[in-house]
Formats: C-alpha cells, structure tokens, sequence
C-alpha cells in the first residue's frame, strides 16, 4: 500500500517538519475558535495538546497566542489548564500578547466553578508583569473573600507575588491587614499557613525600612499567636507544620512553665512519620531547654528512640539526613547514645556515604563499655570489598585507640591488620602504628618488632612511608635494620616524588645519626647533599638548615632535631568548639549535612563572583576553606614537624625562610635561639672557627662543599610568551583534565598586600610578567584567581589557580601544566613574579 499524500500525513508532535506546521496549527485553532459543533472540545484537546509539545520542546508558538485565548471560551477544565499553562509560559516575555488575556482571565475569575476560579486566579498573578498590576488588585480581594478555600489559599499566595511585582500597590491596598485576619480567623488549616507564610516574608522585608512592619513580625512571635498555632498543628499538613515548627523555635518562653507546655503540646509530633516534621520538633526541644542543664539532657533521651527509628525506616537520604543530625548530637553527648551502639553497625546494602557517617558515629561513642564489641565490628570492615570503607574503617580503630587508656586489644588488632598484606590496609596502619607511638611510647617495642618486617618497597603512598620513616628515625636504636633502610631509600632520592617523603628522610637520617653515627653518616651527608640541590623550597630550605645547624654544633643540633619523646596528650581537632555551636545552632538545616555553619556555603562574600565557579571547582574563599586546601609540601597538623613534640610547638617561634614558610624548633636559652638565627641569615662562613670546624665537617660527611658559600639551586630558565592567548573554553576543558602538578602555600610581601585593594592590580602586575589572568573574583581580605601562560616557541600552557588572603597574607598557589616535568620551574617563575608584586 502507498503512503498517504503529504498532506494526509501528521507528524509527530514532538518531531515538527518546520514553521508550516505552526502556521498550520494557528488556522485549525482559527476555525475552532467560534464553532459551537458537538465534539469541538475535543478537538481542541488535541490542539492544544500539540501546542504544548511544541512549547515543551523549545519551539516558539508565540505566534498562535491570540488563537489560544479565543479558544479558551470553554466549560472544560481540561482545556483551561493548558491555556493557562501556555499564557503563563508567554505572558511575561510578551508582554503586549499579555493584554489579550486580561479580559478572559477575570471572567474566569467570576466563574461559577472554584476550580476554574483558582486557576484563573494564579494564572493571572503569575504573569508578573508590573503594567498589568492595577488588574490584580480585584481580583485578588475576591479571592480572599471567596467561600471556597482553594480560592483563598490562592489568592493569599497571589498577595505575595503581588508584592514582589508591586510591593507599594500592595502596601496600600491593605492586603496584609486582610492576610493577618485571614490568619487568626479562617477556618482552613491550608489558608492560615499560606497567610502565615506570606506575612513572614512580607513583613521581613518590610522590616528594614518600616517600624510598623517591625512591630507585626514580632507579633507573630507573641505567647498568644504561638499557643494558636501550635494548638491547631494536627490539622495542617507536614509542609504548614515545619512552618510553624520554625515559628516556635524563634518564641522565647516566659518561664519554665511555659517551656513544658510547649513540649506537651508537641510531644505527640516526635511520633509523626514525616522525618521533617520530627527534626523540627526536635529542634524546638533542644532550643527551649538550652538553659536548663537537667531537662536538656533528657530531651536527648527523649528523642533519641524517635530519630533512630526513623533511620532505619526510611530511604538511604532519609537515613542520611537524619544520621546526620544524630551525629551532631552524639559528638555533643556521647554517652546517652553509648548503649544504642549496634544502631550504627554498617548493613551490607548501604551505600558508602551512610556507611561513612556511622563509622564517625561508631568512634565519637566508643568508651571503656562498648569499646571491645565497637573494635571488634570496625575489624570486620576493614577486609570489606569497598576499599575506602575498609581504610575508614582502620582509621575508626586507630581513632578509638587514641582516645581510649586501655588499649591492649587495639594494639593487638592494629598490627594485626599488617598480616593482611594488603597494600592500602598497610598504609593506613602504619599511619595510626605511627599517632599511637606518639601518644602511647610504651607500645613502641611491640608495634616495632611488627613494623619493621615490613619492606619500604612495598609500600608506595607518601603518608604510609612518610610513617615508617618517622619510625626508623624515632626507634633508630630498636630497629637493627634502620640505617640500611634509611640508606636505600636515600639512594633513590631522585624516584622519589612526594616532597613530604623527602622532608621526613631528612629528619629521620638526622635522628638516626645521633643514635647510630657511624652506620648513619654516609646516608646523611648524601641526604643533605640531595637536599640542599633538590628544587622543591621546602626541601631545600630544610637541609641547608639542617647542614648549618650541625656546623654550628652537632649537640644543639641534637636537642634541636631529635629531643627527648613525650608523648603527646592531644591531637588538634579539625573544628573549633565555635564552628561546632554556630552549626548546632542552625539544627534541621543544611548547615548539619555539610558540617559547615551556612555563612560559608551562602552568602556571596563567601562564594565570589567568578566566572568558571561551577566549572573550576567552585571552591569558597574563607579562611576556614583556605586552610583546607593542603599544599603539597604540607601535611596535617598531627604530622607537620614530628622532630618536635606538641608542646614544644606551642612554646617555640619558627625561623622563616624566603618563601615564608615556618620551621619551629625547641631552644634552650634565647642565646642559642639568637645563635642560630643569625647562623641561617649569615651562613656557614659567619665566623673562623665555625669555617674551620665546617672544613672537619663536610670531610666527615663527605659532601665535599665549598664552607664559603652554600650554592643555592637555580632552576632551569622558563621563557615565557607575552603574547599568548587562551579561549575561556579551552581553559576550563584543560582544567577538568589536567592533573595538579604542584600545590604550595606562599607569603605576599607587605606591599603586595597593600597594593591589592582590587584584583586588577595583581592582574596587571602578572600579566607584565607574561602571566595573563583569564577570570577574577572576591573582596578584601580574600581574593581568587585563575591565571594561564604559555611556553615561548612551544605550545605549552600553564595554568594557576591562585587564592590570596590579605589578613594572613598567605597565597595558595595550584598549578597545572601540558608538561610536567616543567611545572616546578613555572611554579619558580609563578613564586618571583608575586614576590615582587607591590615592589617599587
């Protein structure tokens, strides 16, 4: 059989041939617009239907506005709604087609049946266009008045959109007088919540420049409203009780009594189903009774059966969410939630986040009671298939273990766990092997005789062996085997990558050279040869220091380098107790799922204005987000410098090389401390004796240096195009691909920091350097950005991701290149030209 004609056929409505077939729609609808025919309804359903693919597929039918709105002379609620939904999707951007609609939709508004009359009335609201205000105004009256109460609950939320097209006509229409009556005095539970709604954003807004609307938001938190509300919660819906929920929250009582009373009154929505309605309650719980020690700690008794209930009952978000919240309150109260333990036990079918999230809540309630039956669970995970399940599980353990006085079994367990000879399981022991000597030295002849069986080549993520070679330089005395170790990995120095692995061979050959010199000294005058020639700052600043400080005196560079072990009480944890109130605080809100407060991930003085934000990584300007960013030379806090102990630290002041990076070290008398700070400015030839003795030193060592002067490296040189160019594209497709090359933290000078009120100023000041600047953003003290270069004569990029905070005048700098091998000499150049930024 043949295929019909071409114009038999119909296409698809969701595959138009072309404008004829809009043109084509725009006459049937011509035709139909008068016709009174049976069946006529019908066919517009099919119509219209047509329309509103085209509309949702992106086709303009603008065109057939005036058509539509003659064909909605109809009883059909159908056919309503999708010319509703049409106009309101044209009126704005068409503002003139608007008019047209003005006529019909205040019929419709007159309309014997609500529904209709509903719709008419939130069609007409929601074309937001200010020239047609004056036509809401009676409309809306009737509405508020009206006896049915879907037409009510729409037009109080068409007062508010009135108001934010409109916010004086509303004003002086009274409308929010009407809303507040409507509140108090009508009987439908959905209308009040919709006034409630509407007269706290109204009035909020208001606020700021009116003292009567000031006055009516705080009536709103008035004893007499509040009991109303709170009275009526069983009729409103679980979106209308969070409202109110909220409301309450803001009330502040009176007395105790009217504490109680509140909390009877609500004691029957920590049983609701609805997990939203049970987290505000709680929320109102725990801030009524902030002040009342006894009570507080028996409302988390109280809601602790209801939330986790609703973590085992709910989807994987739901138990999300609230575990989330349960563990803001267990890190707050521990022990009433100690016995609950086995709620956190991981199920086989979770997924990895929520999993995550119970490991945290499984340490925060280990104590002397459930430790044992917690360790034991935590074992269990760590042969799990999900391999980061597995590591958080051993950091769990290892956790426990550090803030436990007991701990024989862990021990056992944590070593245990290097007979698994898995290479990721090893590698997170050692690293907790490592925290617990530093609190626990009495373990260190049982954890050693485990540890050093075990074969540095085999392990290959920089923490793991940066552990183990904090342990070969700690226990050097313990470990037969540990200058030789030490010796191999010094010899592959050039393999290796990581700068912090790099750091921790030169202390630890230090420390083993004070313990074991003769098996020690050619590995440790090869070492500072190394780095005292390696190109990484850091690095480099580290053995030069090293090598003065022994030419100096090797016994100050003992008590220096390696003093007598305490074992550190505490580890610094990563929140402030201040983070941790302010996010308690904003409980039931987003601020608990991100353990952040909100001000770091809202306001825009947090965010910054840039560009690329969403695709370069989005990441906030704070100082708290700052110091999150780990430059690659750094490592965590617990680990920074393990040549010191924690309250050496605390008490001793740091020698500041050019790049500004610290080191601190223990000082005996403000002699030794002047000493040597005048040794690392001046050098080794300072004084005669000291180059004399340097001559016996560099024998001894065999580095075979030059006492008069200590060459400093001085990396290849980078020529860089004034001239390139890059399309804003191209840049963020190659900073999604490229990996990071290198990370490092560096000080502004004072006058760059002065000079950079604007971030055109640093961008002027780099782009004389060949560095250009393809996006900016921020506002004093903080201020980011993303900077690209290009290797002259090749077509290399470079690209920098630069944030500077003034107040601390600290710049973290991350970079990327097309060549890896040089990025570091880019960094170099990157490092100079910042240096001198603000210079004369």
């Amino acid at each position: 059989m043949p295929p019909p004609a071409a114009s038999a056929r119909y296409p698809s409505p969701s595959q138009p041939s072309g404008k004829s077939e809009v043109t084509d729609l725009k006459s049937q609808l011509r035709q139909l617009a008068g016709s009174r025919a049976p069946g006529v309804d019908d066919s517009k359903r099919d119509l219209f239907k047509k329309v509103i693919s085209y509309m949702t597929i992106g086709i303009d039918v603008s065109s057939v506005f005036g058509e539509m709105v003659m064909c909605s002379a109809t009883s059909d609620i159908v056919l309503k709604k999708m010319c509703y939904l049409y106009v309101g999707n044209y009126a704005k951007g068409n503002p003139d087609l608007s008019l047209l609609t003005i006529n019909f939709l205040q019929r419709d508004c007159k309309d014997e049946d609500p529904m209709i009359r509903g719709l008419a009335l939130r069609s007409l609201c929601s074309l937001r266009v200010p020239n047609l205000v004056e036509y809401l105004l009676g409309p809306l009256g009737s509405g508020l008045k009206d006896n049915n109460s879907y037409v009510r609950t729409i037009a109080v939320t068409g007062v508010l959109k009135l108001y934010h097209i409109s916010a004086s006509t509303c004003i002086d229409a009274e409308f929010p007088a009407t809303l507040k009556s409507l509140m108090l005095h009508d009987s439908d539970a959905q209308v009040v919540a919709n006034c409630l709604a509407a007269l706290q954003e109204i009035w909020s807004l208001e606020a700021s420049h009116s003292e009567e609307a000031c006055r009516e938001k705080e009536s709103l938190l008035s004893k007499p409203l509040i009991y109303y509300f709170l009275n009526r919660i069983k009729e409103f819906n679980e979106w209308a009780q969070c409202l109110i929920l909220e409301l309450a929250v803001k009330y502040v009582p009176s007395d105790s009594n009217d504490i109680f009373d509140i909390m009877n009154l609500l004691e029957d929505r920590l049983q609701h189903a609805n997990g939203a309605v049970v987290l505000a309650t709680v929320k109102v719980f725990l801030q009524l009774t902030l002040s009342m020690t006894d009570v507080h700690q028996q409302v988390y008794e109280r809601i602790k059966s209801p939330l986790l209930t609703l973590v085992s009952s709910g989807s994987p978000e739901q138990s999300y969410a609230i575990l989330s919240h349960l563990h803001l309150l267990v890190v707050r109260a521990p022990f009433i939630f100690a016995s609950d333990y086995k709620h956190f036990y991981c199920q086989y079918n979770e997924p990895s986040y929520v999993k995550k999230l119970k490991l945290e809540m499984l340490t925060a309630i280990a104590n002397e009671s459930n430790t044992y039956e917690i360790v034991t669970e935590l074992c269990e995970y760590a042969a799990n298939v999900d391999i980061e399940i597995a590591r958080e599980s051993i950091r769990a353990v290892g956790k426990i273990a550090l803030q436990q006085y007991d701990v024989n079994a862990i021990v056992d367990r944590l070593l245990q766990f290097l007979e698994m000879e898995k290479d990721y399981v090893t590698a997170e022991t050692l690293v907790l092997v490592k925290d617990l000597l530093r609190k626990h030295p009495q373990w260190s002849h049982d954890c050693i005789s485990v540890v050093g069986g075990i074969s540095s080549k085999n392990i290959q993520e920089p923490k793991a062996k940066a552990a183990l070679i904090w342990m070969l330089g700690e226990y050097a005395q313990d470990m037969s085997d540990a200058p030789y170790i030490l010796e191999n990995l010094i010899e592959n120095w050039e393999e290796e990558h990581s700068a912090e692995v790099r750091l921790h061979l030169l202390t630890a050959a230090m420390k083993c050279f004070f313990k074991r010199a003769p098996e020690t000294q050619k590995a440790l005058g090869i070492a500072l040869a190394a780095g005292i020639a390696d190109f990484h700052q850091d690095v480099h600043d580290r053995a030069l220091f090293y090598y003065r400080v022994l030419q100096y005196d090797v016994h100050v560079a003992e008590r220096v380098v390696s003093p007598p072990q305490q074992a550190v009480s505490a580890f610094a944890d990563t929140q402030s107790s201040e983070i941790k109130d302010r996010i308690f605080d904003e409980f039931n809100s987003l601020s608990v799922i991100y353990q952040k407060p909100s001000y770091m991930f809202t306001d825009k003085e947090h965010r910054g204005p840039f560009e690329f934000s969403d695709e370069l990584g989005n990441i906030p300007i704070t100082p708290e987000a700052s110091s999150e960013i780990v430059p690659a030379q750094q490592y965590e806090a617990n680990d920074k410098d393990l040549l010191l102990s924690t309250d050496e630290k605390d008490d001793n002041k740091g020698l500041s090389s050019n790049n500004g990076s610290a080191y601190t070290a223990p000082y005996e008398s403000s002699n030794i401390s002047s000493q040597m700070q005048e040794l690392a400015i001046s050098g080794p030839a300072a004084s005669a004796t000291t180059t004399q003795s340097s001559f016996d030193f560099d024998d001894l060592l065999g580095l075979g240096l030059s006492t008069a002067s200590v060459p400093t490296p001085s990396p290849p040189l980078l020529k860089l195009n004034p001239r390139a160019s890059l399309d804003p594209r191209a840049f963020q497709q190659k900073w999604r691909q490229l990996p990071i090359s290198s990370t490092q933290e560096y000080s502004v000078n004072p006058q760059g920091i002065a000079a950079l009120t604007v971030p055109q100023s640093l961008i002027k000041h780099m782009q004389s350097h060949s560095i250009h600047c393809i996006a900016s953003g921020g506002q004093s003290p903080n201020f980011k950005f993303f900077f690209f270069a290009q290797k002259e004569a090749e077509p290399s990029d470079y690209l920098t991701e630069c944030i500077i905070n003034s107040s601390s005048a600290k710049a973290q700098i991350k970079v990327k290149a097309d060549e890896q091998s040089t990025s570091q000499a880019f960094a170099t150049v990157f490092e100079t030209a910042l240096s001198k930024f603000g210079m004369p």
